[in-house]
């Protein structure tokens, strides 16, 4: 009994010391790189917003009254001048009548006044040669003479009424008219406001009743740009997009339109930026939410380095007696480091120089380069000694890092 309890005295006190200088030794530093590759680069600037008919027309009355009949509905497709909908006309075909009326009265009211006008010329005529005969004396002549000018005002006057119940007339008319609602344009209603039996008054707001796109096979997208890329954006420049109904479906499009006056919602300023669509197979439907993707840059046959590249810095003997020391204000440090090694939104161009490292016996070297437009992928070297296949170091591996991910992990201390 006495021989096993030295024996596993002994086994205990030997792992014991080889698991002191396990956990003592120095750990192995490993990098992990990749190649550098030749190929294209594409830089976007991503947006969303909603489709809509190029031209969308919204159809009110400008007469009021109670609906009567309805002759489309939803998905409806019209021509121009079609009728799609009837006000009850007869309050209009009653003002009509009236107005038929009083312009037929003050018609013949010109005629009577017109045939007096005329008989007072004839006998002032007469009296104009009796008077130089001697057979009148001047004041008959006089009378006779202001009965014409007083004539000659009332047919005047008559011819005034006369344009006044014509005009009467005409509103009538038109206002009958306008009882039967018509489409402005060819196209397709998408909305529909009201129901047979129905009052609509029209006034300074004009009620909208339907919604007609024009052409649902030509759409467009109003998307919101930040600032900082909008002047990135021109017209003709490429754009796809993708829409939830279809996530597997890429679709495109083209910017047509920039406008100039900014949206500002919480101190966030932003552009609105048009981007034509085809819609020839009329899948798009207008309202849809689209993700949009506008090509700003595209460059081909240029070498491309890995974004981790450009975050990646070693540590050296003073980063780590700095993290010991200061515990989670080193990995503070050490990630504004990293993100400064690759600041920058994807896509933006870069005219500054920047480090990325080789790996040369075992080590890290740092090889100076100037960077070009990038995306999230990839960022185009533009003046470097580094060749296509080069191997660059995008993560330190072993137990430092295995350290840093400890320590990452919660920076708040140890859970209880």
């Amino acid at each position: 009994m006495k021989k096993y309890v030295v024996i596993m005295s002994v086994i205990i006190l030997i792992a014991g010391i080889a698991g002191y200088f396990y956990y003592k030794r120095t750990p192995e530093i490993k990098y992990k790189t990749a190649p550098i590759e030749r190929g294209s680069i594409v830089s976007s600037v991503a947006a969303t917003g909603n489709l809509s008919a190029v031209t969308t027309v919204q159809v009110g009355t400008q007469v009021s009254g109670t609906i009567q009949k309805i002759y489309v509905d939803f998905n409806s497709r019209v021509n121009k001048g079609q009728a799609i909908a009837e006000i009850d006309p007869s309050l209009f075909n009653a003002s009509v009548e009236q107005s038929q009326g009083n312009y037929l009265s003050a018609e013949a009211n010109l005629q009577k006044a017109k045939v007096a006008l005329a008989d007072a010329e004839r006998t002032l005529k007469r009296n104009k040669k009796m008077l130089a005969d001697g057979i009148i004396s001047q004041g008959d002549f006089d009378v006779t003479e202001t009965t014409v000018q007083s004539l000659k005002a009332a047919v005047k006057a008559a011819e005034g009424v006369l344009g006044q119940t014509r005009g009467s007339l005409m509103q009538s008319r038109t206002n009958l008219r306008y009882s039967v609602i018509r489409s402005p344009v060819d196209g397709v209603v998408i909305s529909r406001a009201v129901d047979v039996g129905q009052t609509v008054a029209a006034s300074f707001s004009t009620p909208t009743l339907f919604t007609i796109a024009q052409d649902l096979t030509k759409m467009q997208i109003e998307v919101s740009v930040d600032e900082a890329d909008i002047s990135r954006i021109l017209l003709e420049q490429k754009a796809t997009f993708t829409v939830d109904s279809y996530p597997e479906q890429t679709f495109k499009g083209k910017v047509i339109q920039i406008r100039s006056a900014p949206i500002i919602t919480q101190n966030v300023v932003t552009y609105v930026v048009v981007v034509n669509v085809d819609n020839s197979d009329m899948k798009l439907k207008p309202g849809m939410t689209a993700n949009v993707s506008i090509e700003v840059a595209k460059k081909d046959d240029v070498l491309k380095l890995p974004p981790a590249a450009l975050r990646f810095k070693p540590k050296t003997n003073a980063d780590e007696a700095k993290e010991k020391g200061n515990g989670a204000s080193g990995q503070k440090t050490a990630n504004t480091v990293a993100t400064a090694g690759g600041k920058g939104a994807p896509g933006k161009g870069r005219d500054k120089s920047q480090k990325v490292y080789l790996l040369k016996e075992g080590k890290p070297v740092a090889v100076q380069i100037k960077s070009g437009i990038a995306n999230n992928n990839s960022i185009e070297l533009v003046e470097s000694e580094l060749k296509e296949g080069d191997e660059v170091i995008i993560e330190q591996i072993g137990a430092d890092s295995k350290k840093k991910a400890a320590s990452g992990s919660s920076p708040m201390g140890p859970r209880f």
